[in-house]
């Protein structure tokens, strides 16, 4: 029993350390990029000289300075900004402090984006902008998961039927993504049609009551979530058919049938749950990566969430903005790889985590 808690502890630690090495990597290239190696930061300095500049020339109570004097008050002042802005050091040293606050999640102040409150507190933020994208994700993917393994059950006891060739042939339209879809939904429903609205999460100004802003909400979410659903269903329906076919052939399935047990039954003990650490680490896998993908669908369908924001803040050359959004989805995947290894013992008994095999 000692034996099997340090296994699990010391196979923890080490995948904690490989994690988090992964991340402080990546948010470090991110850092480097989103800086162009210094080059916003000399953009920066010559932003910072130019509004010194204007300030103090435009000033009356130095108009009558000699001007010697007046270029010695605007280089003092310059320093100081650049002292405050941590900008007389050269961007390698910065750079590791940048990193050191990503990791720790003191994200500091936005250089040009506000939260709908008037706060520059990049956390807050986030936090701000985070709900909305959850709540269209979450939605998108439980409908993504639920629909595909049933239909992917389904398929699986109907091989070679109709049915299934025609669902498995539209296995290549999955690799559009989701806003593809979107485009094409707003312009067919919003556009044409007229019965859904163009973008947005509620409509403006919000409607007074919790079940019509409710109902508000419901229909402006229809359309980005049937985009992501969209653009990943039959690729999903796909893979998971496959593999339930492959264990649909195996010998205690034939011998499940044999004993009389029911379809049902068969399907729920026998083909199921020995695929549940395969359809859990695909479905977990393509979550990830569709939530960066949430950026151009959230921008398409004027979404206010953390993808329209990383887009707003790219334009804007919103440093801590962007590491923010970056550092968050370096997390996640972080966690959601770490968990995996929790996920198969807990869907498949015959994984013991940390032992490297099963039993």
């Amino acid at each position: 029993m000692t034996g099997n808690i340090l296994n699990v502890t010391r196979h923890m630690l080490l995948r904690a350390v490989v994690l988090f090495i992964t991340v402080v990597v990546g948010v470090y290239i991110v850092i480097f990029v989103a800086n162009m190696g210094g080059e916003v930061d000399q953009m920066r300095r010559e932003q910072i000289r130019f509004e010194v500049t204007q300030q103090i020339y435009a000033n009356p109570e130095y108009q009558d300075m000699e001007r010697e004097k007046l270029e010695n008050l605007i280089e003092d002042t310059i320093q100081r900004r650049y002292s405050l802005q941590g900008l007389d050091r050269p961007f390698i040293f910065r750079s590791f402090r940048y990193l050191r606050q990503a990791i720790s999640l003191n994200l500091g102040r936005s250089e040009q984006v506000t939260s709908d409150s008037g706060s520059r507190q990049v956390r807050r933020v986030l936090v701000e902008r985070l709900p909305p994208t959850l709540l269209l994700f979450a939605t998108a993917q439980l409908l993504i998961f639920f629909t595909g393994i049933a239909v992917a059950l389904y398929l699986a006891q109907r091989y070679g039927t109709i049915l299934d060739r025609s669902v498995i042939a539209l296995a290549p339209t999955s690799a559009a993504p989701g806003w593809f879809y979107a485009l094409f939904l707003i312009l067919i429903f919003a556009g044409w049609l007229d019965v859904m609205p163009w973008g947005g999460m509620v409509k403006a100004p919000p409607p007074d009551g919790n079940l019509a802003y409710a109902l508000s909400l419901l229909r402006h979410l229809t359309l980005p979530a049937v985009a992501i659903f969209m653009g990943a269903i039959f690729r999903s329906i796909y893979g998971w058919r496959t593999y339930f076919l492959i264990h649909s052939k195996d010998e205690y399935v034939e011998m499940a049938e044999a004993k009389g047990l029911t379809p049902r039954a068969i399907q729920r003990r026998y083909i199921l749950r020995p695929s549940l650490p395969y359809v859990v680490t695909t479905f977990l896998l393509i979550m990830i990566t569709m939530w960066m993908g949430q950026v151009v669908l959230e921008t398409v369908t004027n979404w206010p969430g953390v993808g329209s924001l990383f887009i707003q803040a790219i334009n804007l050359n919103d440093t801590p903005i962007i590491v923010g959004v970056s550092v968050i989805y370096a997390y996640l995947l972080a966690t959601t790889v770490f968990s995996l290894d929790f996920i198969y013992a807990i869907v498949d008994p015959r994984i013991r985590v940390g032992e490297g095999g099963r039993k």
